[in-house]
């Protein structure tokens, strides 16, 4: 169920979590709850989870959702910084603090001022960084390098990580007390090999930015379709990404299926390695459903992929394009006499009666409610889910 802090977070005016954090599982809702739980908060946040899952992503979104939205969000990758200049990175260096140093520089720490200080593989920082990390995060202040002059550090700090920092709190590599002051709220990113139900709305968010940036689009078979949902994706979702933007350049405008994928993605379902997580069934289940309401000769090999998500409940354009071909729904009278109304609120229950009244009219087959209501087949489910609009 999604909570109050949730439901306020989805609809920030800045950012809509469920176009940002895509998905339709458990784990990816899970992950857009805790996000919307935390992000109002001034709480550092320690996001761990496999490279390529999408942490500076979740960081953002954190960001975006919180009061700091306005100010900036600064990134900085703690592993790529050699260490003798990371210092000077995150305090800024006066004037001549050493050789190089020509001019006095802002480090991101000053940069990141009244925003979020994103710091990506915490667990690359040198132990001596880690020391004077800490005093910042405890004392809220700073010197720059060669100075002298106190800096506030009024900064919220979300750190990322793809490695196991208790282990090397144990072997003595990473401080205990550090890893204590990061990780206030700790949010695991799911890997997307235990996402396989995400697949889909993933591929064809990659597919429509390839369209947009390049003007060229691909189509994917159900086979195809269906072997990606069981591939292990080491790569996460980045290999996702990648593997799309591959295919783009390889088949513009071409439908591809299962001969066309490169070696490994076209391995067959006994080849992939299975993990608890995984069940083929829901993932066949899943994929039944995007092709269940096509027709025979065309649901055999395109995967006609959803449009990217739109649930913003303030654009009902589209719900009455076709009033007149349903039922008769029951008004919506305002009675200002007894006082103001929540205009946001009172649309939603007209959306919400007009959804309801396009399911029952197409005995709840969602993508001919769909196109009485001119939506796309996945908004309307995504508004049935957001709504908790089901069949009796």
């Amino acid at each position: 169920m999604v909570g109050t802090a949730t439901a306020e977070a989805l609809h920030h005016p800045r950012v809509n979590l469920e176009q940002v954090l895509v998905g339709a599982g458990s784990a990816i809702a899970n992950l857009r709850s805790l996000v919307a739980q935390v992000a109002p908060k001034m709480a550092s946040v320690l996001l761990q989870g496999e490279s390529g899952t999408g942490k500076e992503v979740v960081a953002r979104a954190i960001h975006d959702c919180s009061t700091r939205s306005k100010a900036p969000f600064v990134a900085v990758n703690c592993g790529a910084i050699p260490a003798e200049l990371l210092e000077s990175e995150l305090f800024g260096h006066e004037k001549g603090a050493f050789t190089g140093a020509v001019a006095a520089r802002k480090g991101r720490f000053e940069l990141a001022e009244g925003g979020t200080l994103f710091l990506d593989e915490i667990g690359d920082m040198p132990f001596d960084m880690q020391v004077k990390l800490l005093r910042v995060l405890q004392e809220r202040t700073f010197e720059r390098v060669g100075g002298t002059k106190l800096q506030k550090a009024n900064v919220r700090i979300v750190a990322a990580t793809h490695q196991n920092l208790e282990g090397k709190v144990e072997s003595g590599d990473f401080r205990m007390d550090l890893y204590y002051r990061l990780n206030v709220f700790p949010i695991d990113v799911p890997p997307l090999r235990d996402r396989p139900e995400d697949i889909p709305l993933l591929a064809q968010r990659f597919i429509n930015l390839q369209q947009e940036q390049n003007g060229e689009a691909i189509s994917l078979s159900r086979d195809a379709l269906t072997q990606l949902c069981q591939c292990d994706w080491q790569g996460n979702i980045r290999e996702l990404g990648n593997l799309i933007e591959r295919l783009t350049i390889l088949y513009p405008g071409e439908v591809v299926d299962t001969q066309k994928l490169p070696g490994r993605y076209a391995a067959s379902q006994a080849d992939w390695v299975q993990t608890p997580r995984h069940d083929p069934e829901a993932v066949a289940k899943f994929i039944d459903d995007l092709f269940k309401d096509m027709d025979d000769s065309t649901q055999e090999k395109v995967a006609v992929l959803p449009a990217p998500v739109d649930t913003g409940a303030e654009d009902l354009s589209g719900l009455f394009a076709r009033a007149d071909q349903l039922p008769p729904v029951t008004p919506h009278v305002v009675d200002f006499s007894v006082g103001d109304i929540d205009l946001k609120e009172h649309l939603a229950e007209i959306e919400k009666d007009l959804i309801f009244a396009a399911l029952e009219h197409s005995d709840w087959v969602n993508a001919q409610a769909a196109k009485r209501l001119n939506l796309q087949r996945t908004t309307l489910v995504e508004k049935m889910r957001k709504y908790d609009i089901r069949r009796s």
